[in-house]
C-alpha cells in the first residue's frame, strides 16, 4: 500500500480554499498512484480555527464542502483515499460539543474514523475551550490488493505520553498503550504541532519511543506555515519499527512524499546539519512571509535606527518580501550619532531596499514648544525621550497607512520583558518579529549572518555573498535608545549578557527569587528585575503579536494579570 504524506500550510479558516488544496494534492496522489493520502491535524480548518470554531455557519459549510470533495474525489481518482482533519459536531445540548475528528473521504462518501483523545491546555493551546476528549484509540482497517492493513491514528497529543519529556507530567490517558494491545500495521500521528527549538527534538523522543513499544513503523505529519503568532516548521518523518528515521520531510516549505508500507524502510536518513542559528531565521522568515500573505500586504516597513536590532528585523523583511518590497526609513534626532545614520544607510545600500532619511528634528521642538505655550509646562527626561519614539512612531504608522505597508516592529524579548521600550512609539507595528529573541540572542543571529556558515541561507534568501550582511560597526556598536545626550542601554537596565540569563530563568524556567538566589544572582537585582517585568505587563498586553520562537514567549502563551502585587 502507498501512502502519500501531504505536509500542507492550510489558511486557517479558508475551508474552501483548503479543500481546493486538498483536492489538488489528491490529483498529485493519484499520479504517483497512492492509495491513500494523509494531511495534518484540522487539515481543513488550518491550525489553530480558534473561536471560529463557535461559527455555525462554519461549521454548516464545512459538511457541504466534505460532501462536495467525497464527489470530485470518486468522480476523478477512483478508490483514492484521503484523511483528512475536521471539528465533528455532535447533537448534544451541553458544551463543548464538537470533537477534533479525523475523517476519511472515500468513495464518494465522508466518515468519522478518529477523534482526538488527548486536548492540550498549555502554552498556546486550549483545546478544551472547543472540544471534548475521546475515550477509545481508533484504527482503521483499509484493504489493498489481498491483504488488509491495521491503520492506527492518532491526532497531535495523543502521541505525547510514554515519557514527560517537556517537564508537564504524564496523561491519565495512554492512546500508545491501547493501541499495541490492537495489533496494528503502522500508526499516523496526524499533527499541527507549533516550532520550537526545545521542540523537534522532543518530537523524535516521543515517537521514537513510541515505535519502540509498538515495534511498528510511525508516521509523523505535521503542518507547515505561519498562523498568527504561530510557526509551523513542518519537519514530518517516517521511522520504522526499530525506531530509526527512513524519511525526513522538509523544514518551513510545504513537501509531498510517497511511501510504500510494503516495502523494508530500514535505512538511516542523512540530513545536512543545519544551524540552530539557521533554523531560528528560517522560522522568522516563514513567519513574517505568511502573516503578511494571509494578511493581504505585499510590502514591509521599517524603521531602521542603524541599531543591530533594526537591522535583522530589516534582514528578516528582505529574505521574506524581496528587496524591492522592503521600505526603510531612519527618523534622526538630535541625539543620533553621525556613525548610527551612515550605518542605517549602508546597510539599506546592501540589501539593495527601499530607504528615505525623515529626520524629526523639528517636529520634536513643535512638541517643546506647544507644551510651554499651552500646557505652561517643561517635558523633559523620560517624557521627552518617549516623545521623540512616538513621533517616530506616528510617522511610521501613517506611512503604513498610507501604502498599505506591513510595519514590522523592532523590539526584543529582553526589552519587552522589562519595559524599556515605549508604548505607541518603538512597539508600533503589526507584527513583532524579534520579540521572542533575547539581545544576546540577536547578537549571535548577527554574526552567524555574518559568517561563512550562513553562506547556504543568503543563496537560499538572496542576500549579499560578497559581502557582511549586518556589518561590523553594527556588530561592535554599544547598545542604545540614542534619546538623550549620550545614552546607553546600561544606563537603565543591567548589562544584557546578565540580564538575559536571569530573564531566561524566570519567564522560562519560573524560578522565584530563592531558586534565583541559589542559582547565585545578586537578590536586589533579581528584585529589580522582576519589579520591571510587573511594572512593564500592561505593555505587552498592547504589543504586536509576537513570532513564538521558544516554550514560552510574552505573547499569547504568557497569561499574567496586570493589577498584581509588584513584588
Amino acid at each position: 500500500m502507498k501512502v502519500y504524506l501531504a505536509q500542507i500550510n492550510p489558511v486557517v479558516g479558508d475551508l474552501r480554499g483548503n479543500a481546493a488544496k486538498l483536492l489538488k494534492i489528491a490529483s498529485d496522489a493519484y499520479k504517483n498512484s497512492s492509495d491513500l493520502v494523509i494531511t495534518p491535524e484540522l487539515s481543513l480548518w488550518g491550525y489553530p480555527p480558534k473561536d471560529l470554531l463557535f461559527k455555525n455557519s462554519l461549521i454548516n459549510e464545512q459538511n457541504y464542502i466534505l460532501d462536495e470533495l467525497s464527489t470530485s474525489i470518486a468522480k476523478n481518482f477512483g478508490d483514492l483515499g484521503i484523511i483528512l482533519g475536521i471539528a465533528e459536531r455532535i447533537d448534544d445540548p451541553f458544551y463543548p460539543n464538537l470533537f477534533n475528528s479525523v475523517v476519511l473521504v472515500e468513495k464518494g462518501k465522508w466518515s468519522i474514523i478518529a477523534r482526538k483523545i488527548i486536548l492540550p491546555t498549555y502554552e498556546v493551546f486550549d483545546e478544551k475551550r472547543y472540544f471534548r476528549s475521546e475515550n477509545k484509540v481508533s484504527i482503521i482497517h483499509k484493504k489493498n490488493k489481498n491483504k488488509v492493513w491495521k491503520i492506527g491514528i492518532t491526532i497531535c497529543e495523543d502521541l505525547w505520553v510514554n515519557h514527560d519529556i517537556e517537564g508537564r507530567g504524564k496523561h491519565k490517558k495512554n492512546p500508545i498503550n491501547d493501541l499495541e494491545k490492537k495489533g496494528i500495521d503502522f500508526l499516523l500521528n496526524l499533527s499541527a504541532s507549533p516550532f520550537t527549538l526545545e521542540k523537534l527534538e522532543s518530537r523524535l523522543k516521543i515517537s521514537t519511543n513510541a515505535a519502540n513499544y509498538l515495534k511498528k513503523p510511525i508516521i509523523y505529519l505535521n503542518q507547515v506555515g505561519g498562523n498568527d503568532d504561530l510557526i509551523f516548521d513542518g519537519n514530518s518523518f517516517i521511522l520504522d519499527k526499530k525506531g530509526f528515521k527512513s524519511k525526513q520531510l522538509k523544514s518551513f516549505k510545504e513537501d509531498f512524499y510517497c511511501w510504500n508500507a510494503n516495502e523494508n524502510n530500514s535505512h538511516l536518513v542523512k540530513e545536512r546539519h543545519i544551524s540552530k542559528f539557521e533554523t531560528i531565521f528560517d522560522a522568522l522568515v516563514l513567519g513574517v512571509k505568511d502573516y503578511a500573505k494571509k494578511c493581504g500586504f505585499k510590502t514591509a516597513l521599517i524603521g531602521l535606527s542603524g541599531g543591530i536590532d533594526s537591522a535583522l528585523v530589516t534582514v528578516i523583511a528582505t529574505a521574506a518580501f524581496g528587496h524591492n518590497n522592503v521600505f526603510a526609513i531612519a527618523m534622526p534626532s538630535k541625539w543620533n550619532s553621525l556613525d548610527s545614520k551612515i550605518d542605517a544607510e549602508e546597510l539599506a545600500k546592501n540589501l539593495n531596499i527601499n530607504f528615505n532619511i525623515l529626520p524629526i528634528n523639528d517636529i520634536v521642538k513643535t512638541f517643546e514648544s506647544d507644551f510651554q505655550k499651552f500646557l505652561n509646562t517643561t517635558i523633559n527626561g523620560i517624557a521627552n525621550e518617549n516623545i521623540q519614539s512616538r513621533i517616530r512612531g506616528t510617522l511610521l504608522m501613517a506611512l503604513a497607512n498610507q501604502n498599505n505597508h506591513l510595519l514590522l516592529s523592532t523590539g526584543n524579548k529582553s526589552e519587552l520583558a522589562v519595559g524599556y521600550c515605549t508604548l505607541y512609539g518603538d512597539m508600533n507595528g503589526g507584527l513583532a518579529v524579534i520579540g521572542d529573541l533575547y539581545k544576546t540572542n540577536i547578537f549571535n543571529i548577527c554574526n552567524w549572518l555574518d559568517s561563512e556558515s550562513s553562506i547556504e541561507a543568503r543563496k537560499k534568501y538572496k542576500l549579499p555573498l560578497n559581502s557582511e550582511v549586518i556589518g561590523e560597526k553594527i556588530l561592535k556598536k554599544p547598545p542604545s535608545a540614542e534619546l538623550g545626550p549620550n545614552q546607553l542601554d546600561t544606563d537603565s537596565i543591567p548589562p544584557y549578557e546578565k540580564l538575559d540569563k536571569i530573564l531566561r530563568n524566570i519567564i522560562e524556567d519560573k524560578d522565584d527569587i530563592n531558586q534565583l538566589v541559589a542559582k547565585g544572582y545578586d537578590k536586589d537585582l533579581i528584585i529589580k528585575i522582576i519589579k520591571l517585568i510587573k511594572k512593564a505587563e500592561f505593555k505587552r498586553k498592547q504589543a504586536p503579536p509576537i513570532l513564538k520562537l521558544s516554550k514560552q514567549s510574552l505573547g499569547n502563551d504568557w497569561r499574567i494579570p496586570i493589577a498584581i502585587s509588584k513584588i
